[in-house]
């Protein structure tokens, strides 16, 4: 059987399923990123000038697409010697993942791209399993 990778990514984290001659391994990565940085708990501050207190939000969206780089380029060193992956899982982090391997060259493993909810880490790994074991893929 040929290396195989099954990839559940939101913003937050990857859970990635490889499966090989060898076994099954799973392995999370956590991109230990936040959306919305600024006020803390939701509270509003006192300050009469809270406005400045906030970093901008073209600032905030600057960091946090470098964070995401970040993230996605250690999930593709992961993944990197998977002859085919499977992409799912919840918003938009699937799509950027997939561009980006697209501007790497390695938009041809993708085997396919589905959108699912969150999972276990076991859901995810039976997933992976059932998808590269049905007739769908060639072994």
């Amino acid at each position: 059987m040929k290396k195989v990778s099954g990839l559940w990514i939101d913003h937050r984290k990857a859970i990635i399923v490889t499966i090989s001659d060898k076994g099954e391994t799973t392995q999370q990565v956590l991109s230990n990123v936040e959306k919305q940085l600024g006020r803390f708990k939701g509270k509003h501050s006192t300050s009469s000038f809270e406005s400045g207190l906030v970093q901008a939000d073209d600032r905030q969206q600057s960091g946090f697409t470098k964070h995401l780089k970040v993230f996605y380029d250690e999930v593709l060193s992961l993944i990197g010697a998977a002859q085919s992956v499977l992409i799912f899982g919840p918003g938009e982090g699937k799509g950027e993942l997939k561009k980006l391997m697209a501007q790497n060259n390695r938009l041809d493993r993708v085997a396919v791209m589905e959108t699912a909810d969150k999972m276990t880490d076991r859901q995810i790994a039976a997933r992976v399993r059932h998808y590269f074991s049905s007739s769908k893929v060639e072994k």
